[in-house]
């Protein structure tokens, strides 16, 4: 082989290695967008979770209440 070739080869490798790098810093960009979107994501369900679990709570203190309040009137009805 004459240098000319073995530096055309070169120059194809150097080209085939900067796709490459740029394919490689394309793909991080792609993955740290989608790491910020599960994180937004999973805040967004936290946030969803807590207000679900407030909203059984408050669910069970009320049918707490209104059984209370149908056992007072029974006792009223019962006198």
């Amino acid at each position: 082989m004459d240098n000319a070739v073995i530096l055309q080869q070169f120059e194809e490798i150097e080209k085939k290695i900067e796709r490459l790098i740029q394919v490689c810093k394309s793909q991080e960009t792609a993955n740290s967008e989608l790491k910020e979107k599960i994180k937004r994501l999973e805040e967004e369900l936290q946030i969803k979770v807590e207000a679900e679990n407030n909203y059984t709570k408050e669910k069970a203190l009320v049918r707490a209440k209104i059984d209370s309040l149908l056992g007072k009137l029974d006792e009223i009805v019962e006198t």
